[in-house]
Order: C-alpha cells, then structure tokens, then sequence
C-alpha cells in the first residue's frame, strides 16, 4: 500500500510547480476595471439610513484593492458622470499600471454619478486598451443594471470570443436593478430581473458572472476576478 502513496505524492510534487508556473503566467495578464458611474449609483439603500450604492462600493474597493495590486498591473474606465440623460461619460482614468490601489480608490472617491450606462461601449474600450486582438487580458465591469445607450452586449461578447487572443470579461452585478422598460437596452429580455443583461459578456468569454448585494461579498468577487491565486 506504501508504493502506490509514495508514487501518488512524487506526481503530485512534479505537478505542483507546473501548475504553479501557470497560474503565475496568468497573473501577468493586464487587467481593466470597468466600473459603474451612472446615476443610479447615487440611490439610496431600502432603508433611508442605508448608505448609497456608490458609498458601499467604494468602501468594498478600499478593503479588495490592496490585496489584489500588487499581484496584477490594473487599468480604470469609469462610465455615466456627465450631461443628465447622457451616454458619453465613458472616461480612462488610466492603462494598466503597477500597484494601481490608490489611484483606483481615489479616482472612485471623486467619482460623481450621473449619466446613463454605456456598459458595451465602456467595455469596448476597456478591450482596444487592452490590445485585445494581439494580447491577453482581463476585463471586470462593475454594474448596477442593464445597458441604456443601445450597446448590444450579447452581440459585443460574440465579436470579441471570435477575434480576441485570450480576453476574458468578468461581470459583477452589484445589486442589479432592471428595467424591461427602458427604452434603449437591447437583449434586455434573455435575462430574469436581477440579472445584467451584462452577463453575455462573461458568458461568450468564459468569465465569471457574481451577483452581489452586500460589502462583503462585492469585496470577495472583486478578490476573485482581479485577483490570482497561487497552488503550492
């Protein structure tokens, strides 16, 4: 009965590195956030006590982001703050730098809501900056509900599946409130309420999708897709 054991282990010594170096190549993969500024990021909670959305998500960003910078170069697109009823406050912060926590937390700290939610094209971007064609990478877009600028995500998660090199689009719904009425969200109906219409970004890419209602659990799908964890 020894030998079986003793060879089982001396395998799993020889694949631990290996399995170490992979999950290391993929924590070289530059990564963008793409985060929620529309207006209904200012809303209050169910209880009028309860602090905004945008309030609660910035305090999820202080706890996850000096976990997960030093691991992972990071980028940041904010989209909404603009003109009321506006789709063109999409806004690149900055490309992918190293140890990005601070000017992450900052750039959201000044962050006013306002606008409409051109998540697609947001996306769109976060991709051509991430050389998506050529490069690997990695996108996470925060949402707090459906596309409202006409955006087709579904059709958006096609074309990048079909010509990317290796991107994958992770989505956090953070206590997503949909509108089947809104006027301008394409493929709103293939989704149940409290579903971003979003999640065919990460379903054509081979991402994640994590709805999220609390701090706490905002601040662990943020651990989970910008983060990397190491075997060994």
């Amino acid at each position: 009965m020894e030998r079986p054991m003793k060879t089982c282990c001396a395998m799993m010594a020889c694949l631990l590195p290996y399995v170490s170096a992979v999950n290391a190549q993929g924590c070289t993969r530059d990564a963008m956030l793409v985060f929620d500024g529309s207006a209904s990021m200012a809303e209050l909670g169910l209880q009028l006590n309860q602090p905004r959305r945008i309030d609660d998500a910035r305090t999820a960003l202080q706890d996850a982001m000096p976990q997960i910078a030093p691991i992972r170069r990071i980028g940041l697109i904010t989209y909404g703050p603009g003109p009321e009823n506006s789709c063109e406050g999409i806004n690149l912060k900055f490309e992918p730098v190293e140890n990005a926590a601070q000017p992450v937390m900052d750039a959201i700290a000044l962050l006013d809501p306002n606008g409409l939610t051109p998540l697609t094209e947001a996306v769109r971007v976060a991709a051509e900056v991430l050389n998506y064609r050529t490069n690997p990478g990695i996108v996470v877009l925060v949402t707090d509900g459906n596309e409202t600028c006409g955006g087709a995500p579904c059709a958006l998660g096609a074309e990048l599946s079909a010509t990317a090199a290796d991107l994958t689009v992770h989505v956090i719904g953070f206590r997503v409130a949909t509108d089947r009425f809104a006027w301008d969200s394409p493929n709103v109906d293939l989704f149940p309420d409290g579903i971003s219409v979003a999640k065919c970004l990460s379903d054509s890419t081979g991402g994640m999708y994590v709805s999220t209602e609390s701090i706490e659990e905002l601040s662990e799908a943020l651990r989970n897709t910008l983060g990397c964890s190491f075997i060994g």
